[in-house]
């Protein structure tokens, strides 16, 4: 079956929203087994719209539109859905009472304009909202189905889930399973160059994605059952494990920051952090690891320069730019000030020329047992750095961990 997916509002083509529903429903559909050729955006224009949707209806069986549900004249899904169709909207007595209960336990008597969302065409069926005044559409029609559900992912997402998915995943057909298996260390050109017989196999199919973890290595299996799906997965992930060895570090939905910190639990080690580069990213992320209180300590803030001052963060130069020496000093004041096993200092400072921007990091971790000092330039925009320095030296944590 093919599929299309349409989202509507003018904000998304104004860029004022990010339409996140789209990529959702492309991975839902996938792993299905349902073809996606087509995705688009539309404005609120009935003409555009009704254009756009009859399109989709004459190339693809199922048609899923985001957006335009709700109760204000900008709202037209339903409207162009009932047009493309040739029906007439007429309002659902069920639909009806069910709004003006839902607006009465709110506190709210219920606006006159709310009634157009207890609308339905004689070939739709309501789809439950229980987080919005908005039910979606499911409509089939000559051999077409089209699915209308609200813009807001909170309400959109309950509804696939526990509407949509389970009534789709009887006419996909096929069953399509995919694994993450994620990298460090290697440049997605080495990677390409190390896995490339395998990229143009047909099932499972491979394919290469940059990330801020690393990059990531997505197999998917096509079969008509599970099982035949699964034994495909597993014995291209052998494959491929033989070949990445120690660069791979997780799969699926493997946190780096919850790894590293499972490791410093096993071990018994405490940590400590001191940051001024990354203003304190480094510090919230571990903290914010289940059990983090067993192995993170604390952490040092220090921004400007009078605060690096009091500390005594001097760099070599004696300027205020930072550098190896002085993030050295601030690993060992976290390890100190805190008394745990491990300290980390993290420094950097950004640097433009020409249109481009770089950015120099400086990590030290220091133990009782060794030291590890780690200079590294990015090429990334500025809030990214900040990101990947952090990436970085979590990935630095877990390399002294798995050598100590």
């Amino acid at each position: 079956m093919r599929a299309e997916i349409i989202a509507s509002g003018t904000e998304l083509l104004l860029g004022e929203t990010t339409d996140t529903n789209t990529p959702f429903i492309a991975g839902q559909l996938a792993m299905m087994g349902i073809d996606l050729y087509h995705a688009s955006i539309v404005g609120d224009n009935y003409e555009r719209f009704l254009e756009v949707l009859r399109e989709a209806l004459e190339r693809s069986d199922i048609v899923i539109i985001t957006g335009g549900l709700g109760p204000t004249k900008g709202d037209i899904t339903r409207d162009v859905v009932a047009g493309a169709l040739g029906e007439e909207m007429q309002i659902n007595d069920e639909l009806k009472q069910h709004m003006i209960g839902y607006f009465r336990r709110m506190g709210y008597e219920m606006p006159e304009n709310n009634l157009k969302q207890a609308m339905l065409i004689p070939s739709a069926t309501s789809i439950p909202n229980p987080l919005g005044t908005a039910p979606g559409w499911w409509v089939e029609k000559s051999d077409k189905i089209v699915i209308s559900l609200p813009g807001p992912p909170a309400e959109m997402h309950p509804m696939w889930e526990t509407e949509i998915f389970p009534r789709l995943e009887k006419k996909g057909g096929a069953v399509i399973v995919s694994r993450r298996l994620k990298t460090w260390g290697l440049s997605e050109a080495k990677i390409d160059q190390l896995v490339g017989p395998y990229m143009s196999l047909p099932n499972p199919t491979l394919a290469l994605y940059a990330r801020a973890d690393g990059i990531q290595l997505r197999i998917t299996a096509k079969s008509s059952d599970r099982e035949t799906a699964d034994k495909l997965i597993r014995e291209r992930e052998a494959e491929l494990r033989q070949i990445l060895r120690d660069n791979l570090w997780g799969a699926d939905d493997d946190a780096l920051e919850v790894i590293t910190g499972q490791l410093m639990i096993q071990k018994g080690l405490t940590l400590a952090v001191a940051e001024s580069f990354t203003g304190g990213l480094l510090a919230y992320t571990l903290a914010n690891v289940p059990e983090s209180a067993r192995f993170f300590k604390g952490g040092i803030i220090a921004i400007n320069e009078e605060t690096r001052k009091s500390l005594e963060i001097i760099p070599e130069s004696g300027k205020f730019r930072a550098d190896i020496k002085s993030t050295s000093i601030m690993a060992n004041l976290a390890q100190k000030r805190f008394d745990s096993d491990i300290g980390i200092g993290i420094d950097g400072y950004i640097e433009r020329q020409d249109d481009t921007t770089s950015g120099k990091v400086f990590i030290v971790i220091t133990s009782k047992q060794n030291k590890q000092n780690v200079v590294q330039t990015y090429p990334w925009r500025p809030n990214a750095l900040v990101r990947r320095s952090v990436t970085h030296t979590i990935f630095c944590l877990r390399d002294v961990l798995l050598k100590s």
